[in-house]
């Protein structure tokens, strides 16, 4: 019974984990389709439509069981959720990615752990205390991740791995410094929206607890604003709504599904025990993973500027990822540093009872 108990405590531990790599897992493949949708001539704005229209369709009738009271304000933070997240971020993110790489976008999004924690801090979410050495980690690590990003994006350098062959879906690999440039902007404007949108999540949440609920309602919301959007930038071109059985309608059914319905539904359900940064910190696998596979199926370039780039990025996040970690350790007090040691302890009883012995301090780690 106890070694059932105890893997049923490591289970709940590693719950939370398991679940954000699978998201990260998800997000490679949806890089991979989503580039590959594109280089076939899918409009980003469009893509968007159809996504949050599967994914609305899909979770919609699970979602029906489970409805808190929704109030003016609560509202409104779901508008605010449905436009910052599925519009502005993930028609800047694609817009971006048609001017670079799949590699590159979501190496750029590395970024997004560094800009969720500033904003956290500067709501005072996260706290900080600049004489702790997990605080100092937190900074350092999040300085590093702004400049290795800023590494990938200015330096190119010679080519590592080069295009091995001629697959019709590298026809946007060549970039310029100046699409380059372009590109990493709106994919940084885009990890803002994202940061902002997990933090407001995070902020929904404690008045809306019902995940699977408000992931379906930002859904229905992003299909609404991004038709509104996709019919102004696409007007006067009809043809861009069509769409075949091809690698557009499954990027678009498969982003759907696991990317906007169960990704805002597990992203909901995590952070409310571990926190937005939490659920941002696991970016970095997503770019390993989309990197082994751009090369592979996409054809894609792989530089020395931007694995230099990568490496810093990866080194940063680290530092971020241990400062935080002990964050949401169980509040236990046999786990806890003591405060005061053992020996000093006696040695303080003894000079009570008016023994004179030397003052001894232990410091722990």
């Amino acid at each position: 019974m106890m070694d059932m108990n105890h893997i049923q405590n490591l289970l709940g531990k590693a719950k939370p984990f398991i679940v954000v790599v699978f998201m990260q897992f998800g997000y490679a493949i949806m890089d991979i389709l989503s580039k590959a949708a594109m280089n076939k001539g899918m409009s980003n704005y469009v893509f968007v439509v159809y996504r949050h229209a599967v994914a609305f369709l899909v979770i919609a009738p699970f979602a029906l069981k489970v409805r808190p009271k929704m109030t003016f304000s609560i509202f409104m933070k779901i508008v605010a959720l449905s436009v910052l997240e599925p519009v502005i971020d993930q028609n800047l993110y694609f817009l971006g990615m048609k001017y670079t790489t799949a590699t590159f976008a979501v190496a750029m999004t590395n970024i997004l752990p560094a800009i969720t924690f500033i904003l956290a801090c500067f709501l005072r979410l996260e706290k900080i205390k600049i004489k702790s050495i997990r605080s100092q980690a937190k900074v350092v690590g999040t300085v590093a991740t702004v400049s290795g990003a800023m590494v990938m994006t200015l330096l190119k350098g010679p080519v590592l791995f080069g295009s091995h062959g001629s697959n019709d879906l590298n026809q946007h690999n060549g970039t310029s410094t100046k699409h380059t440039i372009a590109g990493s902007v709106m994919i940084t404007i885009g990890c803002f929206c994202w940061a902002c949108f997990v933090i407001l999540q995070a902020i929904t949440l404690k008045t809306y607890p019902a995940a699977l609920s408000l992931a379906s309602l930002i859904c229905l919301f992003g299909t609404i604003e991004g038709a509104v959007v996709a019919v102004i930038m696409e007007r006067g071109n009809p043809s861009v709504w069509s769409i075949n059985w091809d690698m557009r309608l499954l990027s678009a059914v498969y982003t759907g599904i696991v990317c906007s319905g169960l990704g805002y539904y597990l992203q909901g359900v995590v952070m409310k025990t571990r926190g937005p940064v939490f659920i941002t910190s696991f970016s970095p696998l997503c770019m390993v993973i989309v990197a082994i596979m751009g090369y592979f199926i996409l054809s894609e370039q792989i530089f020395l500027g931007r694995l230099i780039g990568a490496i810093v990025i990866c080194l940063g996040l680290y530092f971020v990822i241990w400062g935080k970690s002990k964050d949401y350790s169980p509040q236990n007090p046999s786990v806890q540093e003591p405060t005061l040691p053992a020996k000093q302890t006696v040695n303080e009883g003894n000079a009570k009872n008016g023994e004179h012995c030397p003052q001894e301090v232990i410091t722990i780690q």
